[in-house]
């Protein structure tokens, strides 16, 4: 297992115009391997002259440079190399991730492909997308166009637990839009963004298109007040988004928020309970729990309450926890300690205000180091309780008694969240009618779905605005409209 440090080629350097350069302060930032406690790689730390630097690039690389004014089959053209060069290094992308954030290294490399794949997906677009349409006007002229322009810099902002996924969705609709950015990557995972950073240069990008930092709370809240910055595009928690919308609100600057979730599985009677507790454990136990749009509330009738519960613990019974490079382990370690501890204490937090463990609830036994947890059952969990109302971003599962069906679209809906739900029938009619009484973004049947190529984004405080291929090309466009006296040549 090679140690990060080793894969990547400038990692006390940070990528501004083009170019490797060396940070205006020597402070570093060291990487934790969640599986062995282990420094696994040492970055270079931006502080705001750095960001100073990355912004002015961007802004420059977007007034001046060639860049916005590139058709968008131009601009297709490059994503479509970024997207071949992810696929090339998918094998280092399996080595970095797993040691940022304890990802299973096989499922590290199949996202890679997906992220490559997501490239691709919107490179397309640059060919069936209408950037400008021709309209009849209603109050004069001969010829209205409504054409959709870049929204200018872009100050994109990914958190640790997914960070190829989660910079694909806002790089690539960003560079195809003709926007520039300055990609901030989270000091606890670093890793991935200086690979893509070596990815822009291999393929060549106009310099200050794409600049790469990594930078903590300071250095990032400066990129947000920046004034050379358009728009800015955050995944991370609720607090942070709510920070982020005051700011960019003091100079209405644009802004996307993919925020937290505590999403619910809403189990009917007449779906079997075994077969619920197979589709929910199996995908409770992706990215260790370490995804927004996880389901962790089962909502399911007090006559079936204790069958779930011992459904959901005998499907974790069998769960193997492992190192992340282990090719038995079905799940890895959580990313860091401070993770580990804030799961601990919520879990804690959870039985003081009466919830019954019924699995899990510590470390594994065979694992005597590394940030690794038991995945966990909770049963007759209160709605109003911590383990129902915080997103606990962990294996954790509260199973929560309904009294009928329309209690418990009532329980799925009694949050401040509204990332995603599932319905789980037999009856897709039924399926259908409660999903659009769901306030959620997406909502499954029968089991825990995502799909970044139709939208992705919350209703409430778990976001503003929505990801994935069309839906989330257009949070980096704005709508212009010209009207003129006549029709101009280029489509005349």
């Amino acid at each position: 297992m090679a140690r990060v440090q080793d894969i990547l080629k400038h990692p006390n350097r940070l990528f501004i115009a083009g170019q490797w350069c060396s940070p205006v302060s020597d402070s570093r930032i060291r990487v934790v391997a969640p599986a062995t406690e282990e420094v696994t790689m040492e970055v270079a730390e931006a502080v705001e002259a750095d960001v100073d630097r990355a912004v002015e690039a961007a802004r420059r690389a977007f007034d001046e440079g060639p860049w916005p004014s590139l058709s968008p089959l131009r601009r297709a053209e490059y994503l479509r190399a970024i997207g071949q060069a992810i696929r090339e290094r998918a094998d280092e992308i399996a080595q970095i991730w797993p040691n940022e954030m304890g990802i299973l290294a096989p499922l590290a490399r199949s996202s890679a492909l997906t992220a490559a794949e997501a490239f691709e997906d919107y490179a397309a677009l640059g060919n069936s997308f209408s950037f400008e349409e021709r309209h009849r006007p209603r109050r004069g002229g001969a010829e209205g166009l409504l054409v959709r322009e870049p929204v200018g810099v872009v100050g994109a902002i990914i958190p640790w637990n997914a960070p190829l996924t989660l910079l694909t969705h806002k790089v690539a609709p960003a560079l195809l839009a003709g926007c520039t950015v300055v990609l901030k990557a989270s000091p606890e995972a670093p890793g991935i963004p200086y690979l893509i950073a070596e990815i822009v240069e291999a393929v060549g990008l106009p310099p200050g298109v794409v600049n790469m930092l990594t930078a903590d709370r300071g250095a990032s809240e400066h990129l947000v007040r920046h004034p050379g910055v358009d728009k800015i595009s955050f995944t991370g928690s609720s607090a942070a988004g709510r920070r982020i919308a005051s700011i960019c609100g003091e100079r209405i600057a644009r802004y996307t928020l993919e925020l937290g979730g505590k999403s619910a599985a809403v189990i009917l009677d007449d779906y079997d309970i075994e077969a619920a507790a197979q589709s929910i454990a199996g995908t409770a136990i992706y990215l260790t729990g370490q995804a927004c749009s996880s389901l962790t509330r089962i909502v399911v009738t007090r006559s079936r309450h204790d069958r779930m519960v011992e459904a959901l613990s005998a499907q974790f019974d069998a769960v193997r926890v492992g190192d992340p490079f282990d090719p038995v382990a079905q799940m890895g370690p959580v990313a860091m300690r401070r993770q580990r501890d804030r799961i601990e204490a919520l879990m804690a937090q959870g039985q003081a205000e009466g919830a019954i463990l019924a699995r899990g609830g510590g470390r594994p036994a065979h694992l005597d180091r590394g940030f690794f947890i038991e995945p966990t059952v909770f049963g007759h969990v209160g709605n109003d309780t911590v383990l129902a109302r915080e997103e606990i971003f962990g294996p954790v599962l509260s199973v929560i008694p309904a009294d009928n069906e329309e209690d418990a679209i009532a329980i799925a809906n009694d949050t401040i969240y509204g990332l995603n739900n599932s319905v789980f029938t037999n009856d897709v009619d039924r399926a259908y009618a409660i999903g659009r009484r769901l306030r959620s973004g997406t909502v499954g049947h029968n089991v825990w779905r995502t799909d970044l190529g139709l939208s992705f984004g919350g209703f409430k405080q778990s976001g503003v605005g929505r990801e994935g291929i069309l839906e989330g090309l257009l949070p980096y466009l704005e709508s212009k409209t010209i009207i003129l006296e006549s029709t101009p040549s280029h489509i005349a």
